[in-house]
């Protein structure tokens, strides 16, 4: 039980930690282990969206039942637990970006969104209100005290690692955070919560996108703007009309599955997609070599930092070496699949530098110009 430093000094006597809850194992290891510090905890979870609820699936975060399952594990601890409803802001700047960034053609990241909002923006200022000393979360990062004050670097356990997804934490939002679980392993972790008699220690872990009920997110995405099934041309470079689609929500860049064009000498994949003429655009991998993208809403982390970085792209993407120059990442060898409304974000070793989100981006002549 000694894995976690709730950095908060040596003695946690008269402090106060607020636990973030979604009713995972994750956050609720996160509250027993701060309850056992000595330190007044506080639960506190947001009802985002119910849906979950609605079609019986489980691993639908703060839904109905991921709230009593908080609610209990809070009761176990013998701590407090309140309920802060905010399904309408979710829906405004989560569920309804979402939908509006696949109508223009872009790859949204809505857990990043969730982050920026809710999860964090509104946690904090509910934890302040509570006068917390700081907002533990069950996040797989790690928070480490650098020359400069506290710094966001990757979680030791790489295959839980959600440092791609905090990208745009502000050092205000740092140096008020905890992450107690970012050196640890998730197996450890459901070890804890056995040991800890924790209901939730087996409970499966939640989904990527948690209100798109069994991924089908081009169903959600019809149903709030039922104008985005509307099909189009699948097109080539210059322009050819090679095949018909069925809306673009069905694609991003660099897809290759699901164009059901035939005939062609080599593979072809999804270069870009135009909303303004409907079409998508094609061609082989070779045209999907990146050379730089233009990023926006940046978020840095690092100060003056001016040493070797590296980038990541996707969240499965491995870290390639790249520059930065303000608002735009320079890729040393081409990089594939980058797609618009996805995020950049940079690295120094394990330390996150910063990120932003990519508008638009370049081939390799471009990026060297």
């Amino acid at each position: 039980m000694d894995d976690v430093d709730f950095q908060l000094g040596p003695d946690l006597a008269g402090k106060r930690i607020v636990v973030a809850m979604s009713g995972g194992v994750d956050s609720s290891v996160v509250a027993a282990l701060a309850a056992r510090t000595g330190a007044e905890t506080i639960g506190i979870t947001l009802q985002l969206y119910d849906h979950g609820e609605a079609v019986g699936r489980a691993g639908s975060c703060c839904a109905g039942r991921d709230i009593r399952d908080a609610r209990a594990v809070c009761d176990r601890l013998g701590i407090a637990h309140y309920v802060f409803d905010h399904e309408t802001r979710f829906r405004e700047s989560v569920i309804d970006r979402f939908a509006d960034e696949y109508l223009a053609g872009r790859t949204p990241i809505p857990c990043i969104q969730c982050n920026m909002g809710p999860k964090f923006t509104d946690l904090l200022a509910a934890a302040r209100d509570l006068g917390a000393d700081c907002l533990a979360t069950g996040h797989y990062v790690r928070r480490v005290i650098g020359a400069d004050g506290a710094e966001l670097h990757r979680a030791a356990d790489p295959a839980r690692d959600q440092s791609y997804f905090l990208f745009a934490t502000t050092q205000a939002q740092l140096d008020y955070l905890r992450f107690p679980l970012g050196a640890l392993p998730k197996p450890r972790v459901r070890e804890l919560a056995a040991e800890l008699g924790l209901g939730v220690a087996g409970k499966p872990d939640s989904q990527d996108i948690c209100f798109v009920p069994d991924g089908d997110y081009a169903s959600l995405v019809k149903k709030l703007r039922p104008e985005a099934d509307t099909s189009g041309a699948i097109v080539d470079e210059a322009g050819r009309v090679l095949g018909q689609h069925r809306g673009l929500i069905h694609f991003t860049v660099g897809q290759r599955r699901g164009l059901e064009i035939g005939g062609t000498p080599e593979p072809l994949y999804v270069i870009r997609l135009d909303p303004a003429t409907n079409q998508v655009v094609v061609g082989p991998k070779a045209a999907l070599a990146v050379g730089a993208a233009r990023l926006s809403g940046v978020n840095w982390l690092a100060g003056a930092y001016a040493g070797p970085m590296t980038a990541k792209v996707r969240s499965l993407a491995k870290p390639v070496a790249a520059r930065f120059d303000g608002d735009r990442v320079r890729f040393d060898a081409p990089e594939y699949g980058v797609a618009p409304g996805q995020a950049a974000v940079l690295y120094a070793g394990d330390r996150v530098l910063g990120g932003g989100w990519i508008e638009e981006t370049s081939g390799m002549v471009a990026a060297l110009a």
